[in-house]
């Protein structure tokens, strides 16, 4: 098992596994600082988080170079937590929450990137939005008032499986979204899909963003 290898060792090997154009973000969620800087001083700069709390306390004590990524679900209430350094938020499903973090970007002066979550996966438990609420949301003119916040990509996560013809389904279907919706919005750069357990499907799938923890850090912690 590749797990019993360094955190250095195991970034190196995604990186040389992943194309030019591909970008990581290491999951860090659950892990202590010090895993972290571990892999910041391997070169990693990008590190996703999905509890608020959890990723404000590891800002405040590691390097001010680093770019934080939210990517769990957010609550409109504790955006303003994060909105004096937080650079992207993957899971946005709503304009309320848009409008949350524009008006807390304004308050910080900054701009935060924001990614529509699409919901791909069968399952219901799964957060985001329908390809038709998309569409309508970044061709609204609310959205379009919205200052200090960018809509720079579209973020899925597929259905929790071993079949990889499901996966592959769910990562076309968000591909064509992505493509259909760049034509009128350039701005959209980034494609967010991909795991651990499925990122080089979605890299077929034209991923440009790939959100992984546990080949980096090893299996999650829940012991605290």
């Amino acid at each position: 098992m590749h797990l019993m290898n360094s955190i250095d060792e195991n970034l190196k090997r995604i990186q040389n596994s992943i194309p030019k154009g591909v970008t990581l973000v290491a999951v860090s969620k659950t892990k202590p600082v010090s895993d972290l800087l571990e892999a910041y001083n391997a070169g990693q700069r990008i590190f996703g988080e999905n509890k608020i709390q959890e990723m404000t306390q590891k800002w405040e004590e590691l390097p001010k170079d680093i770019s934080w990524h939210m990517i769990g679900h957010v609550q409109t209430n504790k955006v303003k937590y994060m909105a004096t350094f937080v650079d992207t938020i993957h899971a946005v499903d709503s304009l309320k929450l848009l409008k949350e973090i524009s008006k807390q970007a304004i308050r910080n002066d900054r701009t935060i990137n924001c990614f529509l979550q699409i919901k791909i996966a069968e399952e219901e438990s799964k957060f985001g939005l329908s390809e038709t609420d998309a569409i309508n949301l970044l061709n609204s003119e609310e959205v379009a008032l919205l200052k200090n916040v960018k809509i720079t990509g579209l973020m899925g996560m597929a259905t929790f499986t071993d079949n990889k013809e499901q996966i592959k389904k769910e990562f076309k279907s968000i591909q064509s979204l992505f493509k259909k919706l760049k034509v009128d919005h350039p701005i959209l750069k980034s494609l967010s899909i991909g795991m651990s357990g499925d990122y080089q499907v979605a890299i077929d799938c034209g991923s440009t963003m790939i959100r992984i923890g546990s080949s980096i850090f090893g299996e999650r912690d829940y012991s605290h």
